[in-house]
């Protein structure tokens, strides 16, 4: 080939615009990287890349280049019905990949393209890109200069058909990879916030029936000491060892949870210290355990009293040692981890049964946490009631925040709730299912045998007035409380609401500041 501008032939043209076209993961580079390049071949000005939206009906221009700089682009623009049924028309009766058209154009989509982009061309050129007989998108080449493109220039681009979809294709693949990376880093920083919101003074109670626990959480929180959590199912363990992990120096390190109980007897060594290639009939590949996933952090081992024997023994060199060896394998890893183990059960009578090692219930027991069941911190179950709902109905995407129906407050305070905060949680969520407008009315069978309190009901049988029930609920709290409106302990802090708001309840219900309610 020699255009009278540079000498190449067309062998030498298609590796040094293919170089350039698939030299870089980033389009918007390589689509100017091309242009500088057949800017010194033929009169090229602007070149855009363009995919097809088949769902949508638009054209969208993932990346522009001029002769300044390449920019990545997300421009969609609709396209009409009169266009679109030109281009089809089109794409089926070209003769070759690319299409070459004077300015100013008669096709429509033309005209609406060069109209959204707002650039004015003398000669125009689209190399149709298709894949497995779809067309996937164009590569489009505009001049603004008097001579425009030729017929010569249109052969030579046809050449570059497989490099630009190749490139689009990567591009595409490429942008999704970033989207999915940017969309797991979100959801990332989302889980920390909220994880983080159930840590120190924001868990629910941790100044009224949690205190006790959440005082040797700031103690041991900030040191490495192995921690045991006791307690009943559904009390939430986990919670307050999320506020462990997020109180201490490892907050920005990986949180591994461990249900040793789901874990079939025959995996768990697998699951927790890992395994090299062939040590088993299907370990296909080496493996990573949850203790080296959770290397520089916290790992939970909840149900710890589910833990088999032999595994046991494994634990205990954890402790000891701070080092593992994977299933199969000889090399010693040392760890740099805390560990929290959590259980239901009693750990020492099943000491006494020969069912846990007594040597590892000795270093787990370093510092236990109890934490109390529901029924022994009746006092936070407004808040606790109150926060569920509002966390439920925006997981549920709900357009409001229901009330509750009058005296539930007071009936919920009755029940003993054997299955503790859980229970409570998912009453909550299906009350919501159930009547997301509200009022909520939180039934069970063992809350449906408890009889509504003589306060509630009225002797004709009648529901009491909204305005009675509150009255009546915010001198409970302040009573609890001993009178006090703001700030920790106070009122306002246990029914969950500002304490201005609580002062402006109280004025509409005439509840007067006595001086043994006064801050």
């Amino acid at each position: 080939m020699n255009d009278g501008k540079t000498n190449m032939g067309n062998d030498e043209f298609f590796r040094q615009a293919t170089l350039r076209i698939c030299g870089n993961l980033e389009i918007e580079e390589a689509l100017h990287s091309t242009l500088l390049f057949l800017k010194q071949i033929f009169p090229v000005d602007n070149m855009y890349l363009e995919l097809y939206e088949y769902s949508l009906k638009a054209m969208r221009v993932i990346a522009a280049a001029t002769a300044e700089k390449g920019q990545k682009t997300d421009w969609l623009t609709p396209i009409s019905d009169n266009a679109l049924q030109q281009f089809r028309q089109l794409t089926k009766s070209m003769k070759s990949d690319v299409y070459l058209t004077p300015i100013p154009a008669k096709e429509k989509l033309t005209q609406e393209m060069l109209k959204f982009l707002n650039i004015k061309a003398t000669s125009l050129m689209v190399l149709k890109l298709d894949s497995k007989g779809k067309i996937l998108g164009t590569a489009v080449f505009i001049s603004q200069r008097k001579e425009g493109f030729s017929a010569k220039h249109s052969n030579l681009i046809s050449l570059l058909k497989d490099p630009f979809a190749i490139a689009m294709s990567n591009a595409l693949k490429h942008r999704e990879v970033v989207r999915l990376k940017d969309m797991l880093s979100e959801d990332n920083r989302y889980l920390r916030q909220e994880m983080r919101l159930l840590s120190g003074d924001e868990i629910i109670g941790a100044n009224f029936g949690l205190r006790d626990a959440m005082e040797k959480v700031q103690h041991v929180a900030t040191l490495d000491s192995p921690v045991l959590l006791l307690g009943e199912t559904g009390v939430g363990k986990d919670i307050i060892a999320n506020a462990i992990h997020f109180l201490s120096f490892r907050k920005d390190a990986p949180f591994i949870k461990v249900n040793c109980g789901a874990i079939p007897e025959s995996l768990i060594d697998s699951e927790l210290f890992g395994h090299e290639k062939g040590a088993f009939t299907g370990a296909v590949n080496q493996k990573q355990g949850r203790f080296e996933r959770a290397q520089s952090g916290t790992i939970l081992l909840d149900e710890i009293g589910d833990l088999p024997l032999q595994s046991q023994v494994r634990l205990l060199r954890v402790l000891q040692d701070k080092e593992i060896e994977r299933i199969g394998g000889s090399k010693s890893i040392v760890l740099d981890i805390r560990i929290i183990a959590a259980t239901n059960r009693n750990l020492e009578e099943m000491v006494k049964a020969g069912k846990f090692r007594e040597d590892l219930w000795f270093r787990l027991n370093v510092f236990p946490i109890w934490i109390p069941p529901l029924r022994q911190r009746k006092a936070d179950i407004p808040a606790l009631l109150n926060h569920f709902i509002i966390q439920k109905s925006r997981e549920l995407k709900l357009p409001n925040i229901p009330d509750v129906f009058p005296g539930q407050v007071e009936l919920l305070m009755k029940y003993d709730w054997p299955g503790n905060v859980r229970e409570l949680q998912n009453l909550i969520e299906r009350a919501l299912i159930l009547n997301p407008k509200g009022p909520l009315k939180l039934e069970s069978p063992g809350i449906s045998n408890l009889q509504t309190s003589n306060t509630d009901i009225t002797a004709n049988g009648e529901v009491e007035k909204l305005d009675i029930v509150m009255s009546r609920h915010i001198h409970l709290a302040l009573s609890q409380c001993k009178g006090k409106i703001h700030g920790k302990d106070g009122a306002a802090q246990l029914l969950g609401i500002n304490a201005n708001t609580l002062r402006s309840r109280m004025k509409k219900l005439g509840i007067s500041y006595h001086k043994q309610n006064k801050e």
